[in-house]
């Protein structure tokens, strides 16, 4: 089977959520021993969480976050506070249980799989590491596409076969996350190609330029959407002319795990490009995703806007790696087991609303 019709058939088996669900959950969340709506955000969470998986007292046992890694050509513009090297170097320091993401999914009770998805830089097989590169990093996008349609596809595969992976491992619960020098570069442009946002409108300083790398950035994001051209309206052109391969992956994911129902969390600015991408693939996969947490990236709230989804967090996180869905696992996590393990007024003795 060709990869866009893959695809296509992925796409064809995402479906709308039910009312049903979201009734028969605020039937019993009007029940609990608390006045209505008290727990504002949570139950909405909870609501969403039940249609998505389409059982009224699910439970989540099972976390699982997937961290893509990819280089990018566009560091050689000198868009980044960081070299190329640190992708490998931190993708080591995952499989070590050393960074950010290790921690906070540890402490989410998350397992975390890496995938080299685009690293420049070849891995020997170790455990914790999908090995699935497409190619040793994209093409620099200020001078040509960053990769082919092809290869947008295939990364985007990638992304399917992990929510395959998802499903055989019963997870009830996935997140998104990246590791890729530059990679702030292309999801500002996906932005900006895909609302027609000015660039110096949705561009901020990634690693942490100075503000003549930020202004360097802007510029090379402006020659990007110049040479390339990207078509906004085709996600795929969009993603193969200005993307990154960890971006299709993501996107790749997030079609597989809506057409497994299962619940997706989103982490900040780089998934959410990717997010972006599925949604604009089929508009019913918003439905599945929960926004973790508005990132520091100035750009991000015009993401989350576009994709019609209200974030859970507003920590001013900036870093990536899935951190950010780590944390509002938690928060999903907890709004489901109010659903759940919270008593009715019936079984507490509690006397009820006045009618």
């Amino acid at each position: 089977m060709g990869l866009e019709k893959e695809l296509k058939e992925r796409l064809a088996t995402i479906q709308p959520l039910k009312k049903d669900f979201f009734d028969q959950a605020q039937e019993r969340l009007d029940q609990l021993t608390k006045p209505r709506g008290s727990l504002g955000q949570l139950e909405e969470i909870a609501k969403r969480y039940v249609a998505i998986v389409e059982n009224i007292r699910p439970r989540i046992q099972k976390k699982m976050i997937y961290t893509f890694a990819g280089d990018h050509g566009v560091t050689a513009e000198g868009v980044s506070a960081y070299p190329q090297d640190v992708t490998p170097q931190m993708v080591y320091n995952f499989l070590r249980q050393g960074a950010a993401i290790n921690v906070l999914a540890g402490h989410a009770g998350a397992k975390v799989v890496v995938v080299d998805i685009g690293v420049d830089h070849l891995f020997e097989p170790m455990e914790g590491l999908v090995i699935r590169k497409v190619a040793r990093g994209t093409g620099n996008i200020a001078r040509g596409p960053a990769m082919s349609r092809e290869q947008a596809l295939q990364a985007i595969s990638v992304g399917l076969e992990l929510a395959d992976h998802a499903k055989s491992q019963n997870a009830d619960l996935v997140g998104t996350g990246d590791m890729g020098i530059g990679n702030t570069t292309p999801s500002s442009a996906i932005l900006a190609a895909m609302t027609g946002l000015p660039v110096n409108q949705v561009t901020h300083r990634g690693t942490g330029v100075d503000d003549v790398g930020l202004v360097r950035k802007i510029r090379t994001i402006e020659k990007a959407l110049e040479v390339n051209s990207p078509d906004c309206r085709d996600p795929l052109d969009v993603l193969g002319k200005v993307g990154g391969f960890e971006i299709a992956g993501i996107a790749g994911l997030i079609i597989g795990c809506a057409g497994h129902r299962i619940p997706v969390v989103v982490d900040g600015f780089i998934s959410t490009a990717g997010a972006m991408i599925a949604v604009a693939l089929n508009p019913r996969t918003r439905e599945y995703l929960f926004a973790s947490h508005k990132s520091a990236e100035v750009g991000h709230q015009f993401m989350w806007e576009y994709i019609g989804q209200k974030p859970i967090l507003d920590l001013s996180l900036r870093l990536g790696e899935g951190t950010g869905a780590a944390l509002a696992m938690s928060i999903i996590e907890a709004s489901v087991k109010v659903l759940n393990e919270m008593a009715t007024f019936a079984e507490a003795g509690v006397s009820e609303e006045k009618k």
